[in-house]
């Protein structure tokens, strides 16, 4: 029964949703929460905030990155970078889709940043990256390319690179590798499989796999969910974003693991309201909420005045979920 999300909530945030004077927010709170019907979602797609990143497009379907140090990365690296950013911000908030035009764009310049073996190289350099593959492959696969080879190619990419329990981690770290450009520009550079994986490049592979229809049941992507909800509020394994308060530094669109975007994959993916971990992660977002129902958290990534707003719908569409 919709509504019932609201019942695990101290303060039922819908209203100061709604009040919120972001069309695209209160959208999607009726949509999502309420259930009510609404327009179609390209009604969205005129808004002013879409029409004005659409238009910084590229002719090649990118959108330049500004400034940059082409030592570390080539310019069309860097764009690869922007793309996605950009893409996020289209697809997660305003609800484009492939039917757009300068989505199929936006997503034919990634695919060619796409190797014979499946990931998305670039972002660092020569080196694999199966957080930023796997982030690239969310966002593609909601824009409606889920039965593409392409994405099947990066499934099996992803499903080929896991360590031996299971999990994910950047490779370069598995090796105790820095960033340094000669490390970058180098070799590609195997990972010991035999260490332990990483809950920052676990849960944000695992937002690929909680976005497909089919891999989301699988049970490597089941697998991985115990894996990362066993490190909730743990500090990582590896020293990048690796104390526990990371967890409750979130973003919205999905950047980094946080404990929304991570719930936000696991809730996807089927996993139960009173699995330990994720009971436990619902009472600290309920302690967060404030009088008006909004959730007073660590709040990062770009300047959107609206961010609480947006990061408010995400956690009640877990709610939601697991109602």
């Amino acid at each position: 029964m919709r509504g019932r999300w609201r019942k695990g909530l101290r303060v039922d945030p819908a209203p100061v949703l709604l009040a919120s004077g972001n069309q695209a927010v209160e959208y999607f709170t009726r949509r999502d929460l309420l259930g009510e019907k609404v327009e179609p979602i390209e009604t969205l797609w005129e808004l002013q905030c879409a029409e004005h990143i659409l238009r910084k497009q590229q002719s090649d379907g990118a959108w330049n990155y500004h400034g940059g140090r082409e030592y570390l990365r080539a310019q069309v690296h860097y764009n690869q970078i922007e793309t996605y950013r950009m893409l996020g911000e289209l697809i997660e908030k305003y609800g484009l889709n492939r039917r757009h035009q300068q989505i199929g764009k936006a997503a034919e310049f990634l695919f060619r940043c796409q190797t014979a073996g499946g990931d998305f190289r670039g972002i660092y350099a020569n080196q694999y990256t199966p957080n930023y593959t796997a982030g690239i492959m969310e966002l593609l696969i909601k824009a409606g390319y889920s039965d593409d080879p392409r994405i099947e190619k990066g499934f099996n990419w992803l499903l080929s690179i896991r360590q031996a329990d299971g999990g994910w981690a950047i490779p370069l770290r598995t090796v105790q590798a820095s960033y340094k450009t000669t490390v970058l520009r180098g070799t590609t550079v195997e990972p010991d499989r035999s260490k332990p994986f990483s809950h920052l490049a676990t849960g944000v592979v695992l937002r690929a796999f909680a976005a497909h229809p089919s891999y989301r049941r699988s049970k490597e992507a089941r697998h991985a969910g115990e894996l990362l909800a066993s490190r909730f509020f743990k500090r990582d394994t590896y020293p990048d974003r690796g104390t526990p308060e990371y967890w409750g530094r979130v973003s919205y669109p999905f950047w980094f693991t946080d404990i929304v975007s991570a719930l936000d994959s696991l809730s996807m993916m089927g996993f139960p309201k009173d699995d330990p971990a994720i009971s436990h992660s619902l009472d600290w977002l309920r302690d967060r909420q404030d009088r008006k129902g909004l959730f007073r958290l660590k709040l990062l990534r770009g300047k959107d005045k609206d961010l609480i707003y947006w990061v408010c719908l995400a956690v009640c569409r877990i709610f939601e979920r697991l109602a």
